[in-house]
């Protein structure tokens, strides 16, 4: 299907009202994405260029600039979300469940929402089998969790075009991958429909630090200003703001402290939530459900 195909073109102020945890104006999901490179491929990023050229192999310091964050940078990012005292979800590679099982165990202590992220960090369309890769993730999650997941986001965004069909075809309820609203969307696919809850290009570490080269700073005012606005708006239809963090990226010791002061922003204000993906799903599906039911 052509994304057109799969989702119906609704202005936000024509639509029935949202339905947030606890009746807030804003939901706030903070989603901490964890990855692992594999040192006999192309680093998914980079920080360095190598000197020569070309894609050397091993290539040690870009590797290394990752591996830092889940050595060093996560435990900092973990810090700061335990003195916060809110909830957080784990975007997780299925392999790096296995991989570093103590960030693993870290997020089950505590409760965290597990969410696909890819078997491995590879864009999707790379992938030799994608539904093997979409049910191993779930596998590996389930494995430590108990449970599988009901939430997606694929490395770096990408899909295929069979991608929200196969979510949903191997358990999936909804993806993250459709950065186009401030509310949960219904996408239709080859069998069951899938939700979309909004993610974030905007306020994601990835494109402010790495793509756009900004100051560590600019997460934190970027942060504020859009959730400033989400709040403004709310007073007429209740909105979901994502935050998005990589330990390599704002675990960073020059940059920690920014997410710090975006939660402390944000935690001033009346009428906001920090949540999880899977409770605002299951607020929009009741929701949903109840305007089918009026309807019949």
């Amino acid at each position: 299907m052509l994304p057109t195909d799969r989702i119906e073109y609704t202005p936000i102020h024509q639509r029935e009202r949202l339905d947030l945890p606890g009746g807030a104006r804003v939901a706030v999901w903070l989603i901490v994405n964890i990855e692992e490179w594999s040192i006999h491929e192309p680093m998914p990023r980079t920080v360095l260029t190598p000197p020569a050229g070309g894609q050397p192999s091993p290539d040690v310091p870009n590797w290394a600039w990752h591996e830092y964050g889940n050595r060093v940078g996560f435990w900092r990012l973990l810090k700061i979300i335990d003195e916060a005292s809110i909830p957080a979800v784990l975007a997780i590679n299925g392999k790096a469940v296995e991989s570093y099982p103590e960030i693993a165990r870290a997020a089950v202590e505590r409760d965290w929402e597990f969410i696909g992220h890819g078997y491995s960090q590879k864009n999707m369309q790379k992938v030799e089998n994608e539904r093997l890769d979409i049910r191993r993730t779930a596998d590996e999650i389930e494995a430590v969790t108990g449970k599988r997941p009901r939430g997606w986001l694929g490395p770096g965004l990408t899909e295929t075009w069979e991608t929200p069909d196969l979510l949903v075809e191997e358990g999936y309820e909804y993806v993250c991958d459709w950065v186009l609203d401030d509310q949960p969307v219904t996408l239709q696919t080859r069998t069951a429909p899938i939700v979309n809850i909004p993610y974030t290009q905007e306020c994601n570490d990835v494109a402010m630090m790495l793509i756009q080269h900004h100051q560590a700073s600019e997460y934190y005012q970027r942060a504020i200003d859009q959730f400033d606005q989400l709040y403004a708006d709310s007073t007429d239809a209740p909105r979901v703001m994502a935050l998005v963090v990589h330990p390599y990226i704002m675990g960073a010791p020059h940059r920690a402290k920014y997410l710090r002061m975006a939660i402390d922003h944000i935690k001033q204000y009346d009428h906001v939530v920090f949540t999880t993906g899977d409770q605002i799903l299951d607020h929009f599906t009741a929701r949903s459900r109840s305007l089918t039911h009026q309807t019949v």
